[in-house]
Parts: structure tokens; sequence; C-alpha cells
């Protein structure tokens, strides 16, 4: 194979339009196995491929980094450094996206490598260029870049040369470009402040981080609402935390939540602010960040009895994440009334209005709802007892009829719910007690959709796992759901056609 591979190369070499010749060498390196590959193009030399794609024609291009994508894959990183370094950089300035989106990529692999990132990190061309492709107009560009840059802070070397060299510069100056390209760099920093708390310390002392802080309370809305989302990532790290609460930043996000009744433009941003406390509540402790920052709390039970959809929408989500946890319920549960107006808005959302929100309210519905079988005390069951019995008059027939509409993500959520108290002792109580509901649960003709099936399923599984659902459902019952799980979601049942002799 190896021998067919540099025929080939020979015959490209030596006609003006190669394309017939391309497209044999590419169906040849796909026929082979990428671990058997290496042995293939190991001693080959491909620099007629990288030297036909300073071309006007597309498709020759497009099959140039295709080739080149499955070869370079196949060698070792040290070999790329070795002996492709100036076609990838030259790859960095190409008009063509897909062949700087390929440089990129194999930087990154170089990158990664201890004894290949030497050769990239001593190359101060190639680094300058990958930074300045951060500012490229296509968002795929960047993207790569910014994910290859980032393995720099995988070692002290790759830190040290991105903030104590020019390259520092070379950052500053891209990012000066506009503020769709500032916030690309801030993307990178967060990136790399997340590694580990060193890296954390270089982009610290760069001055990018107090930068993005500063915008969280800038003129411009818009920036705030970006910068936010910025310093939500950044939290997703302890180390990343503990810097912003040493920066005072979850007092200066709580001030700005409180501040927001005067601003007619605070819808803009107030999403974000209440997003970054929900995700430090998940993290670290519902309890604790809504008895330390009680305006956060206030403020979603606020949104979710707003009439704009786009704070509703936010409120849901952030309920369900702090509901799914044990603490959260037990949280909203001391809240008394307020929590009941807010759960009784939920059940209304649910029933009727836009389908995207009601999907949400049903998702917030089943996480609150959910409790492990560890989790399962009296009080709580109690608790999601309650809550599950306030959302209407007949809940069972409420959520059941909501399955029952033509909407397949509706009739999934409504599944979810029930999933939810399938593992309860009152929700089985519930099932088998309400009329025909058991003889739903088995009907495989009601969702049609590969999710609906699935979501049927997970429903029948549940309860099959469930120690007390023999008992409580009956045996009839149990020996149908364990057949229904047996045969799987997508199972359909053999019709026998019958033929009548003398029949047309």
């Amino acid at each position: 194979m190896a021998a067919s591979i540099e025929s080939l190369l020979e015959e490209i070499s030596g006609v003006d339009d190669p394309i017939e010749e391309l497209q044999c060498l590419k169906t040849a390196l796909l026929s082979i196995p990428l671990r058997d590959l290496r042995d293939s193009v190991s001693g080959q030399r491909f620099n007629v491929i990288f030297s036909l794609l300073h071309s006007d024609d597309r498709e020759q291009v497009e099959l140039c980094v295709g080739i080149l994508e499955r070869i370079l894959m196949a060698l070792g990183p040290v070999s790329l450094a070795q002996n492709y370094r100036a076609e990838l950089q030259g790859g960095l300035t190409h008009l063509n996206e897909s062949v700087k989106i390929l440089a990129l990529t194999q930087i990154g692999r170089m990158v990664e490598h201890p004894e290949a990132s030497t050769e990239i990190l001593n190359n101060h061309d190639i680094l300058a260029a990958t930074i300045r492709c951060i500012g490229e107009e296509k968002i795929a560009v960047a993207k790569q870049a910014i994910q290859s840059l980032s393995k720099l802070s995988h070692s002290k070397p790759g830190l040290d040369k991105l903030f104590q060299t020019d390259l520092l510069q070379v950052i500053k100056d891209v990012m000066a470009t506009s503020d769709i390209i500032r916030y690309r760099i801030y993307e990178l920093v967060v990136e790399i402040s997340s590694a580990s708390p060193i890296s954390l310390g270089y982009c610290a002392r760069s001055g990018f981080i107090a930068q993005l802080l500063g915008e969280l309370t800038g003129d411009d809305v818009l920036t705030r609402a970006t910068s936010i989302e910025m310093v939500t990532s950044l939290a997703h790290t302890q180390h990343g935390r503990q810097y912003l609460a040493q920066q005072g930043i979850m007092d200066k996000i709580s001030n700005m939540i409180r501040g927001a009744e005067t601003d007619p433009f605070s819808s803009l941003y107030i999403p974000g602010l209440v997003k970054f406390f929900g995700n430090l509540a998940i993290i670290d402790s519902p309890q604790q960040v809504c008895e330390t920052y009680p305006v956060f709390q206030n403020k979603v039970f606020e949104m979710a009895l707003d009439p704009d959809p786009s704070m509703i929408g936010v409120a849901l989500d952030t309920l369900g994440l702090l509901g799914s946890t044990v603490e959260g319920k037990q949280v909203f549960h001391k809240t008394g009334e307020k929590f009941k107006a807010v759960w009784l808005r939920m059940s209304q959302i649910a029933g009727a209005g836009a389908t995207e929100l009601r999907v949400r309210s049903l998702d917030a519905i089943s996480q609150l709802l959910t409790l492990q079988p560890e989790q399962q005390t009296e009080d709580l069951l109690a608790l999601t007892e309650s809550w599950f019995k306030l959302l209407s008059n007949q809940p069972m027939d409420m959520i059941r009829n909501i399955s029952t509409q033509p909407f397949p993500e509706l009739h999934c959520g409504a599944m979810r719910v029930f999933t939810a108290i399938s593992t309860q002792l009152w929700g089985q109580k519930l099932m088998i007690s309400t009329p025909s509901f058991m003889e739903f649960v088995l009907d495989r003709s009601a969702g049609q959709t590969k999710e609906a099936k699935d979501a049927k399923f997970d429903l029948v599984g549940s309860l099959v796992c469930s120690s007390t659902a023999a008992e409580i459902l009956g045996s009839q019952h149990y020996i149908r759901l364990k057949s229904y799980l047996r045969e799987g979601p997508y199972y359909v049942a053999a019709v026998a056609a019958v033929s009548t002799e003398g029949a047309d």
C-alpha cells in the first residue's frame, strides 16, 4: 500500500489538473485503518499536497485538506513538528478556513505533546499567527485557535511563553480589534484560568481577568450580559470561585440584582446574573447561597411570576436545577406561601401556553418531585406528595392529558413527571388507583417518536426497579411491566395475516 501511495503522489505531481488523482489518493487513504496508516505514510513526503493548497480551485483545496487530515492524524506529534512545521505555519494565513482549521488542529496536537511542544514554543511566528486566528471572521477558525492555545496552560513553559514574552502584546493587539474579538480573548483567558490555580494566577497577573470583571458594571448592558456568562464559566472550578469571592464578585452581582429594579434595560442581563447564582448554588450549597444572597432566591420567584417569557424560562430552569437537590427542595419549602404561588404558576405554564415554556416547566416540576430511594424520608415523601397534589384537582389526569397532546416534547415532559413519582410509594398508589392508568403505561401505541418511546421505557424501567412496585401495583401489572422492559422500547407485536378462501 505504501508503494501505491508513493506512485499516486508521483502521478499527482506530474499533472496540471490533479483532481482525479487526488480523489484516488483520498480513497486509498480512507481504505486503510488509521492504526495501519502510520506505516504506509511514514517516510513519504507530502509536500506536493501542501503545495496544491495554493489554488483558487475550491474542490482541489478541499480534497487536499481531506487527504492531509487523514495523513497528519496518522503521524505522531513529534514527526509533525519536525517535518511539517513550516507547512502548517503557512496554513494559518491561508484564505480557506478549512486549511486554517486543519493547521490549528495539528498545532493543538503538537502543543499537548511534551517533546513536540518544545518545537512549537521555540517558534514565535507560529504562536503569533495562531493568536491572530482568534481575530478571524469565521467563528470556527477562532474557536479552534482558542482550543489549541488553551492547551498551552497544561505546562509552565507554555504559560511563560504566552504571558511573559511579547506574545502577550500580540494578544492585547488582537483583543483591541473589536468588542466581539475582545470577548473571544476573554473566552481563551477563562479556558486557561480554569485549568489550574497556577494558570489562573498567570491570567490574573496579566490584567485580563480584572478587565473582564470590570465589564460587569460597564455602561453597555449587552457587554454586561456577555461578561456575566464568562464569569459564570470561571466559577465552574473551585479555584475560580475562590478567586471571585476574594475579589468580592458575589457581593457585586448580588448588588447588581438589587439595583436592577431601577434599570429599564435590566432584562438584558438579569437572566445571566440569576444563572450565575444558580450554578454557584448547585456546585456549593443551595441553602448557603440562598441564605447568603436572599436577593437571588427572591428574584427567581419574581421572574417565575413575570409575564416576560425570557424571564420565566430562566426562572423555571433555575427552580429545576436547585430543586433537583434535597437541600434545594427544603430551601423552597421553608418559604411557605411564596413557593406555593410559584408552584401554582408552574402548573399553569405546564398546562397552557408556548410549547417551549410548557416543556421547561414540566422538566422543572419533574426535578422538584424526584427523590432517589435513599432520599425518601417520611418528611420528604410527604413534601413531594403535597406538591404533586397542588398541581391541580386531578393531577394524574392533568399530566396524562398533556402527554396525549400532539407534541412529542410535551409527551416526553409529561412522562418525566410520571417517572419522577414512580419510585415513591404515594406515586405508585396514585397510579394504581387512577382508572386505566396502568393500561396507559403499557400501551405502546401512544407516542410514536423515538424520544417518546424512550421516555415511556424509562417510566416502565423505573417502576420495575422499585422494591415496592410488585406489591403496590399487583403481580399481574408487574409481570406485564417486566415483559415490556424485556422486549425493549421499540418492540412491535407481530400481527398475523389471515387469508380468506375465495376473497378478491
